[in-house]
Formats: structure tokens, C-alpha cells, sequence
């Protein structure tokens, strides 16, 4: 009970289900993510995890079922209700998606620009900071067009973070990344997860990434992070989720998960 009120359910799917015509995309989904937690969800193309971040966004309605972010139920609300419930939430997605026309410190503070009324002074200070956190400080007034794939990525994850959400949401964060590159982005998200204590899914096909991140954890050192093998309660707050067909097969920790005997998981991790 204790651990229950510690770390409380941010994040809730309650057999949620959906269909495009005769496609089902989801079938009676139900999982929950608890606060500092990391939800990694795997499947092939068409299994229903990037819908899933759509749903969780309010970009789509399920058919049936119930979904609640942050105590409140989302699944029913309109689109102006969904704006209160978005001030919580940041999303990665796949390819960075960031405005070319727009310096890289413009690129970050832009929802603080356009959607609060926090003074300019004080935007470009929490952009400063959100770009040193990772370690891209000096590019403020670079263009998009000046940075590299990862650095493209790290900067998505600023811009995410500049609102000070408590739930992050990654769509494919490291897909066309190299791997010493995308080692960088997979870092980031630890960091956040561990130092700020933000709650974040993960949708990946890339299983390097997804090991990585559920198996590892951020200490601080003096000035520095360390990323070092993460401790057994470190290890249980990292949840794998496979999905097939809109099922869920699998959910578990990262050793169960390679521990599994399923014919299909076994295909899968190879």
C-alpha cells in the first residue's frame, strides 16, 4: 500500500479497444504506468503501439473502454478539455519533427512562446537550461539544418521538456540513428526519467535501445552522470509491453521478457 501511494498511477488503459472499419487496431487493452516509471512497448509494424501514444494524446477516441492520465479520464473529453491535460504531457516523435524556419532555442521554447505567458527573459533561461541538460547549450541560435541526426533528436527532447511535463512520450526516438549516436538520445531519456523523476513510454522497435534504456540506470558524480548498470529496484520500474495484433502478449521486466519460451517473443528477439 505504501508503494501504491508513492508511486500512483499516472497513466491507466482500461480494456480499451479500436477499429478503423473493419481493421481492429486494439483489442481490449489494459495497462497502467506508474509515476518514475519507464513503459517500453514493443511489436511489429501495425500492432497498435504509435496508436496507442495517439490515444493517450487525445489525437484519436477509442471505440470502447477508458483511458485516464493523471487521475483524470481523457477518453470523453472534448478538445479544449484535452489542452489541460497536454500541459503534462511531451512528445518525441520519430523523426524530431522540428521547425526548420526556427532556431534551435526558438524550436524549444516554442510552446512556452506561444501557448503561456511566461516573460521572454524567463523562456530563453528555461530554454538554456533544457538544452545544457542535454548537452546542447551551445547550439541556442543555431538552425535545425545545422545539426546532426542525434543532436536533431536531443533537441526534440528539449523542446519536450521545456514545459516541465511529468509524462514523456517517445515514438521511435533512435530509429535511423546510428548506434553510438542513438546511445546519446537513449541517455536523455534515462536522465529525465531518473534525475527529474518523469514518467515515460517508450515505442520502439529497436530492441538495443529498449534494453539499454529498461537496464541502466543516471547517478550524478560530482558535475557529471554516470550511466551504470541499474539496481534491482531500478530494474522493476522498467516494464516491457509486447503488443501482436493489438493484444497484449507480454508484460514484464526486461529479464523476463528475454526469459520468455513464447515461440513468437523468441522470433522476435532474434
Amino acid at each position: 500500500m505504501a508503494d501504491q501511494l508513492q508511486d500512483p498511477e499516472v497513466l491507466v488503459f482500461n480494456h480499451v479497444s479500436l477499429a478503423f472499419d473493419d481493421t481492429v487496431v486494439l483489442r481490449d487493452v489494459s495497462f497502467t504506468l506508474r509515476r518514475g516509471h519507464t513503459k517500453v512497448i514493443l511489436g511489429a509494424s501495425g500492432a497498435g503501439k504509435s496508436i496507442s501514444l495517439k490515444l493517450i494524446l487525445g489525437l484519436l477516441k477509442p471505440d470502447g473502454g477508458e483511458i485516464w492520465v493523471n487521475g483524470e479520464r481523457i477518453d470523453q473529453m472534448t478538445e479544449e478539455q484535452m489542452m489541460n491535460v497536454r500541459a503534462d504531457l511531451g512528445m518525441v516523435f520519430q523523426e524530431g519533427a522540428l521547425f526548420d524556419s526556427l532556431t534551435v532555442g526558438e524550436n524549444v521554447g516554442y510552446k512556452l512562446y506561444e501557448e503561456t505567458d511566461v516573460p521572454l527573459d524567463r523562456v530563453r533561461e528555461r530554454v538554456q537550461e533544457v538544452l545544457g541538460f542535454v548537452g546542447l547549450g551551445q547550439f541556442i541560435d543555431r538552425m535545425p539544418s545545422e545539426l546532426s541526426g542525434g543532436q536533431r533528436r536531443r533537441v526534440a527532447i528539449a523542446r519536450a521538456m521545456a514545459v516541465k511535463p511529468g509524462i514523456l512520450l517517445y515514438d521511435e526516438p533512435t530509429t535511423g540513428l546510428d548506434p553510438i549516436t542513438a546511445d546519446t538520445v537513449d541517455e536523455q531519456i534515462i536522465k529525465l526519467r531518473d534525475l527529474e523523476e518523469v514518467s515515460s513510454i517508450l515505442v520502439t522497435h529497436q530492441l538495443r535501445d529498449a534494453f539499454f534504456v529498461a537496464t541502466h540506470e543516471a547517478r550524478p558524480d560530482g558535475g557529471e552522470v554516470r550511466f551504470v548498470p541499474a539496481s534491482a529496484p531500478k530494474l522493476e520500474e522498467a516494464e516491457f509491453m509486447m503488443l501482436k495484433e493489438g493484444i497484449i502478449i507480454f508484460e514484464g521486466t526486461a529479464a523476463e521478457l528475454r526469459g520468455s519460451t513464447d515461440p513468437y517473443i523468441r522470433a522476435f528477439l532474434s
